[in-house]
């Protein structure tokens, strides 16, 4: 059992991209035990064979492996204002735009930035920057398929321009895939990259401390241009914006002064 286990752990790792010895042993084997017995496998190499060929197993497993909390368009409403006021006002001349999402999770922020920006730009001149701490929810980001409830917001007319569904689940198109690149970045210990007109970083901020919030928002500031805009959560007002350089321009969005 343990060396096909390991087999298993070998096998997801160059299918996926995902590093299940990174988690728990004991509690990740009783997961995938249970899944694969409820499915009717008998072992993990059962499992393995059919993940490999059947897209909507590797879907579950998949599904099941990263817990998904983030979503396409989440609180429609703060998109809509980025669409519609945000970057049409950083855009100005600029034919191309220089733009981080920070601790993207699973990568729906950033393919939702994308998709947003192609409404004002050609593809080709898209690049976005995502990172984020933990290399799982990275290689799952970069496989960009998705459970149906991660499109809750999704405008129809770009869930039928971007996404392709295939058993029950939504792969983000190629077009999309191609203008993110996902780098792993720990944001309290790795330098920041300079240069942005945006940095989109929402509902993670939550989790620091005050002091860790202020050395961010520091950073932050710094890694924008004059004018670069800094998008946040929902519940992560800026109440002190000036002490960063910052002005507020709508609900959570900050410019850079």
């Amino acid at each position: 059992m343990p060396q096909e286990y390991e087999a298993f752990i070998r096998n997801i790792k160059m299918l996926t991209g995902i590093d299940l010895a990174l988690y728990k042993e004991g509690q990740m084997k009783r997961r995938l035990t249970s899944l694969y017995e409820k499915r009717g496998y008998h072992s993990f190499g059962d499992y393995y064979k059919d993940i490999h060929v059947n897209p909507g197993v590797l879907n579950e497993f998949l599904d099941r492996m990263t817990i998904n909390v983030s979503e396409f368009y989440r609180n429609a409403k703060r998109w809509e204002v980025l669409e519609q006021k945000i970057l049409p006002g950083i855009l100005g001349s600029k034919k191309k735009l220089k733009i981080w999402s920070a601790a993207c999770s699973t990568g729906e922020e950033p393919y939702t930035i994308a998709m947003i920006l192609s409404n004002l730009v050609p593809l080709s001149q898209i690049e976005i920057l995502a990172t984020d701490l933990d290399v799982n929810v990275l290689a799952r980001a970069k496989l960009g398929m998705y459970p149906e409830r991660s499109l809750n917001e999704v405008p129809q007319e770009i869930k039928s321009k971007y996404f392709n569904q295939e058993d029950g689940f939504y792969r983000v198109a190629d077009e999309i895939k191609r203008r993110v690149t996902f780098k792993r970045h720990n944001l309290l210990a790795d330098p920041f990259e300079q240069g942005f007109d945006l940095i989109v970083c929402r509902n993670v901020l939550i989790y620091f401390t005050e002091e860790a919030k202020n050395l961010l928002y520091e950073k932050f500031s710094a890694s924008l241009i004059g004018g670069g805009v800094f998008f946040v959560g929902s519940t992560e007002q800026i109440f002190t914006p000036g002490k960063y350089q910052f002005e507020t321009i709508d609900t959570f969005f900050y410019q850079k002064k």
